[in-house]
């Protein structure tokens, strides 16, 4: 059946799904759908709104624009005026080179000068007929002759193609075109594609000859027809001139998804956590993340980063015209959503123990409340919307029957309605809330639908409790006191429960650069952010985490074969070496921002500061006479001997880099960090005497003196070699190796703030990284700002940074990796504990300045 013409409705629905392709590929031919048929094909041009519109769209990240036509390269070139960024096409896919003719084989080119002679004799004996030569075909125009002559000059055309022999013949819009090389615009579409790596195609068409092309689409990509005639094309629009309007409303839509539009900030979100895994929800009760049955698991729910076909779960209020308002319960990880007429109360269960055990399951407790009624929507993905994700009805909830891990959604009196969407299926329910209160409960690792023996409300008082009655341990300071003991909850709620490590951030891909690669996963343990986190915590009298990270890390070391020396800068909380690094291209990305990376490729990276905050660990519980014992002093011994023998090693260093190793300044002030507080554990905590450790730092605080400081630049370089700089060069001060008035500190940090800083967020550094795009302020490094700024000083400033840092939080007092400068929204990892232990550490020092 032909499509009818697009309605304006319908263009908007058309578009709008295509518009949110990972990688977009606009194609479309020429003469008839770029530029409107004229008497003289020389002097067809582009309409001008067309041009405009493909030139924009060509200049979107992850966005590519080809033209192809049956014109030779060179007049496509020439008549379309199109800048480089566009991918040009010429003969119907023959030629995609501008110089292709010279490398036209011999005797296709004499066969060419054979066919080019007979053609201009028909030419001659014919009024009205025009050729146009290309390098590997002819085509005869015979669009200004007149109707009665045409039969004429379509059989003396084949009777030439006759008799030079092996040519294929190909008709269009009053065109007869003879190809020396047997191609199709099917062919050439798809050659562009692969080449671009496009997820999507978008292919606009007037001529028979587009045909080839609309028949190579498929999945996702979209056909449109320009004019009548029959056609493989799904949809059709009238004229040049709605080709433009088309052209026009996608680059509107995909830019502004791109930039973002018809996503949820990223600082918007909030975390539930069991210390097991952790889920993120928007401001509206959309539950867009979660892994089961660990947090480094595969998510069931991934709409974040591949919208709603990647799985989410979502409560909302019938209608739903107004906003909501979401606060966290008292001091605790049970979050509230609510709305005038109803509310949804949502955690991961912590009560009986939960978070420490090493198996069982993971219970994810909605409640609804209120009046009216809500709309709520069921929609798992297993495997991140990889493997068919199929539903069946029990009597009290729902079974995912295709999971590997056993799951169910317990929801006794719903009233269910299943429905296939390719191949999985989602569960949509409305109940009534005037009826009472409606409990859902997510229950990972059990197919029970049986009644839980504690009462939800029990249940809920019991996790209210396990996070409140924690944050009643603390010693917080006067300045920001909410802002800290929020911070102090998020990395409490990044601890794995199970084992002792402590996750960097609970999510993997957010992008630090909107559109682009720079997309990680943060699901694991770092060595050093684990323990820069525990001594954040050691700060506010909570030592048990910096405890059960230490044994954590005991056991790591005890099970590795190549020992402390060799620690590796990462790990999975269980304490293994990570899985190989990939990507999951079916998901597009949160704002189109791919590739969706699982797994880590840092782990296989010589990082050399992984010691210096171990020790540097130990020696802060050593200050609040924590309990150490022997295995501890070992460990101490074990770093400063794998310092011993490796600190003169190049590294990737703390930003893991990924080039060639180098001699990272803040990695041979961290190797020395090791050593200096190794001799003060070993004086003042374990009572022993190592003589020879002075002399160690001393050797290597001589070494970074002499190599990493400019004299010239006065700062202190990122590496041994070049005169780059980046803001872990504060480390110098921040962690002692010199005094904080040293004039080479000050001059230092005037030098970071001068040529990292944009408004109130600081790079980590603006040099070359090998990785396409730019990335944020990086929140921890500003944090390291504000500290230096004290030590040398500059109290105002500090004062001022902080303020400006609080206000990147989102409205639930989270903090994600990085900043964007220019928008003020958050990028990166969310939430990330270096951001959270950084207004831990600033709040703490400028309450002392300031008592």
């Amino acid at each position: 059946m032909a499509p009818d013409f697009l309605t304006e409705t319908e263009l908007e629905i058309t578009l709008a799904e295509i518009a949110r392709a990972p990688h977009l590929l606009v194609a479309c031919d020429y003469d008839g759908t770029v530029a409107p048929f004229v008497a003289d094909p020389m002097k067809a041009l582009p309409l001008r709104e067309t041009s405009v519109a493909l030139r924009s769209l060509a200049s979107l990240p992850q966005t590519s624009v080809a033209v192809i036509s049956g014109r030779s390269l060179r007049d496509l070139a020439i008549l379309s005026r199109l800048p480089a960024e566009v991918h040009l096409v010429g003969s119907h896919g023959t030629e995609f080179d501008i110089d292709f003719a010279l490398d036209l084989d011999p005797v296709l080119a004499e066969r060419r000068v054979r066919l080019v002679d007979r053609l201009a004799e028909i030419a001659e004996s014919h009024e009205g007929v025009s050729l146009e030569k290309k390098p590997a075909s002819v085509a005869v125009h015979y669009r200004n002759v007149s109707d009665t002559a045409v039969d004429a000059v379509l059989q003396a055309v084949d009777a030439v193609a006759t008799s030079v022999g092996d040519l294929t013949v190909r008709h269009g819009k009053m065109v007869c075109e003879l190809l020396l090389i047997p191609t199709d615009k099917g062919r050439a579409l798809t050659k562009v594609r692969g080449s671009v790596g496009a997820t999507a195609v978008l292919f606009l068409g007037d001529d028979i000859t587009d045909e080839d092309a609309f028949a190579t689409l498929h999945g996702p990509d979209i056909g449109v027809k320009v004019g009548d005639g029959h056609t493989a094309a799904a949809h059709r629009v009238r004229s040049t001139d709605d080709v433009a309007v088309l052209l026009a409303a996608l680059c509107a839509r995909r830019s502004e998804w791109l930039a973002g539009a018809g996503v949820v900030p990223i600082e918007h979100h909030s975390m539930l956590s069991d210390q097991r895994t952790a889920a993120l929800v928007t401001p509206d009760a959309r539950i867009t993340w979660l892994c089961v049955p660990r947090i480094d698991s595969s998510a069931i729910f991934a709409e974040m980063l591949g919208g709603p076909g990647a799985g989410h779960f979502s409560i909302r209020p019938d209608p739903s015209d107004e906003e909501p308002t979401q606060t966290y319960v008292d001091d605790s990880l049970v979050l509230n959503t609510s709305w005038p007429t109803m509310s949804v109360t949502d955690y991961l269960d912590c009560s009986d123990g939960r978070p420490n055990r090493t198996s069982g399951r993971n219970d994810l407790i909605r409640v609804i409340e209120g009046s009216g009624r809500a709309v709520v929507e069921f929609a798992p993905r297993l495997d991140f919307g990889r493997f068919p994700t199929q539903l069946e009805i029990r009597d009290g909830g729902i079974e995912i029957v295709s999971a590997a891990d056993l799951v169910v959604l317990r929801a006794p009196d719903v009233e269910w309605a299943i429905e296939t969407n390719g191949i999985h299926q989602t569960a949509t329910a409305v109940v009534d809330l005037d009826a009472g209160p409606v409990t859902l409960e997510l229950r990972c690792g059990t197919g029970s639908l049986r009644p839980d023996r504690t009462e939800e409300a029990d249940r809920r008082e019991h996790t209210t409790a396990f996070w409140r009655d924690w944050a009643l341990s603390l010693e917080l300071p006067d300045l920001e006191a909410d802002a800290v003991l929020r911070s102090a909850l998020t990395l409490k709620a990044l601890c794995y429960g199970p084992t002792g490590a402590i996750l960097a951030a609970p999510t993997t891909s957010l992008p630090e650069f909107i559109g682009g690669v720079r997309n990680w996963d943060y699901r694991y343990c770092w060595i050093r952010d684990a323990c820069m986190s525990a001594g954040a915590l050691v700060k506010l009298g909570s030592t048990e985490e910096a405890m059960d990270l230490l044994d954590w890390l005991l056991q790591v070391i005890e099970t590795s074969e190549a020992g402390a020396e060799r620690l590796a800068p990462l790990y999975t909380v269980s304490g293994h070496s990570l899985p190989p690094e990939a990507t999951i291209e079916e998901l597009a990305g949160y704002a189109g921002s791919r590739p969706v990376r699982v797994g880590n490729a840092a782990d296989h990276q010589v990082q050399l500061d992984v010691f210096g905050p171990v020790v540097e660990l130990i020696h802060q519980l050593g200050e609040v006479d924590a309990p150490l014992s022997a295995k501890h002093w070992r460990l101490v011994e074990d770093m400063v001997n794998a310092v011993d023998r490796r600190w003169r090693e190049p590294d990737q260093g703390i930003w893991e880099v990924r080039s060639a190793p180098r001699h990272h300044t803040n990695s041979k002030v961290m190797c020395w960090v090791t050593v200096d507080r190794a001799i003060r554990i070993a004086t003042n905590v374990f009572g022993r005497d190592r003589p020879e450790w002075p002399t160690l730092r001393d050797q290597i605080k001589k070494d970074i003196l002499t190599n990493a400081w400019h004299d010239e630049l006065r700062y202190f370089k990122t590496a041994y070699d070049g005169n780059d700089l980046d803001a872990s060069v504060l480390a110098v001060g921040l962690f002692g190796l010199i005094d904080a008035d040293d004039p080479r500190f000050a001059s230092t940090v005037e030098a970071v703030e001068t040529w990292l800083r944009t408004g109130d967020t600081l790079y980590r550094y603006t040099h070359e990284d090998g990785l396409p795009g730019e990335e944020g302020g990086f929140n921890l490094m500003t944090s390291w700002l504000i500290d230096a700024k004290l030590l040398i000083g500059d109290i105002d400033g500090a004062q001022q940074l902080f303020a400006a840092y609080l206000e990147q939080a989102g409205p639930t007092g989270l903090l994600a990796e990085e900043t964007d400068p220019v928008s003020g929204r958050a990028l990166g990892n969310h939430p990330q504990a270096y951001s959270h232990l950084g207004l831990i550490t600033n709040a703490l020092n400028l309450s002392r300045v300031q008592s």
